[in-house]
């Protein structure tokens, strides 16, 4: 379906499975919250910790950071990389506080933790969301690295201003080591891990025929066994609070969707080419919930409304986001069928490429 892999168009059957199954885990297997949460790894959960890195590090293998400096040659990709920082940096954050406010103007504890999550950008699962839908893993990666070092400056003074300024939130003093922690261990362990194995591989050709593929594989079970952890998590709280749950989930459904398609209409209209508006329309809507978890661990408590509100961002950014992969290959299919074709025909001679490569 839309170029997609039987694995991939099944994708959401798995999901779905491992949302209801992580529920009714974690709501009636005694102490399964206990004894998952009981180890930690910068204050998110071991076991959640573990299958992130595992998800990251056969993305990082695929990028082909030999062609990196290339890439950016050029005023286009200039503005590419500018229009990007602009809509993660001021646009999406402000329409997350807004939306925040709009819905949740009587729960001001589950309203910060909405706000966290708007302000953290997103460094990690954007490359799953690109992968999946064909973007260009070196823009990608890029947009990536450069939200992860603006994260470490950024999102400390914004927090604090769009959380205890304009939201009126409980004053809170943000740990920078938090913010500094969390991008090298999602970002740069995988980053390091996956460069380091495709400089030392690269060289022979079952690297690419063989080795990417096979590990490969490791991104969605990862991707899979994370939701079952983190809905496990939360079981109870999402069944005793459902109420609540469900209104933090509209904020967070709206902002996912609009920012996409507002950013998907913007590349169509200026004709910002498929493999590039991938990443810039996932880049825009993904946001690093490891962050803001641990953020409001810290600030408020593990067992604090904002924690909770927090950890319901990546319930519903897992779900959506694969949903949006969804959407813009039906798009790609009906506004961009000339690349769609290139892309056949570049497959068909895929041998000869990855010797090249």
């Amino acid at each position: 379906m839309w170029g997609l892999s039987l694995i991939d168009t099944l994708l959401p059957l798995w999901i779905i499975v491992c949302m209801v199954g992580g529920v009714l885990i974690g709501y009636y297997v005694p102490n399964v919250e206990t004894v998952l949460d009981a180890a930690k790894f910068a204050d998110v959960s071991l076991p959640i910790a573990i299958g992130l890195l595992v998800m990251m590090y056969p993305v990082f293998c695929r990028i082909k950071y030999e062609e990196l400096g290339a890439l950016f040659q050029g005023r286009f990709m200039r503005n590419q990389i500018l229009f990007s920082l602009v809509v993660n940096w001021i646009v999406a954050p402000l329409f997350m506080v807004a939306l925040a406010w709009a819905t949740l103007p009587d729960l001001p504890d589950y309203r910060s933790g909405v706000i966290l999550v708007g302000v953290a950008r997103c460094i990690a699962m954007v490359l799953i969301w690109n992968q999946l839908a064909d973007g260009n893993q070196e823009f990608c990666a890029v947009m990536v690295a450069v939200n992860s070092l603006l994260q470490i400056v950024l999102y400390g003074p914004l927090a604090y201003f769009y959380v205890v300024i304009v939201g009126k939130g409980t004053v809170f003093h943000i740990n920078m080591w938090i913010i500094v922690r969390s991008v090298l261990i999602y970002m740069g362990i995988p980053l390091l891990a996956g460069f380091l194995t495709r400089w030392t591989l690269r060289r022979y050709e079952w690297y690419q025929k063989t080795f990417v593929p096979a590990v490969g594989k490791l991104s969605l079970l990862a991707l899979l066994y994370v939701i079952v952890v983190m809905f496990a998590l939360q079981g109870h709280e999402i069944v005793d609070d459902i109420g609540n749950v469900l209104r933090t989930a509209v904020p967070l459904i709206i902002y996912f969707v609009a920012i996409f398609i507002g950013v998907l209409l913007w590349c169509l209209m200026t004709k910002v080419p498929y493999d590039i508006a991938v990443p810039q329309c996932f880049t825009a809507a993904s946001n690093n919930f490891e962050l803001a978890i641990a953020v409001a661990v810290g600030t408020y408590g593990v067992k604090s409304k904002e924690a909770l509100a927090a950890t319901i961002g990546p319930l519903i950014e897992v779900p959506m986001l694969l949903l949006l992969v969804y959407v813009i290959k039906f798009v790609r299919g009906r506004w961009y069928p000339s690349e769609l074709s290139a892309q056949s025909g570049s497959e068909k001679n895929g041998d000869a490429e990855i010797e090249r490569g």
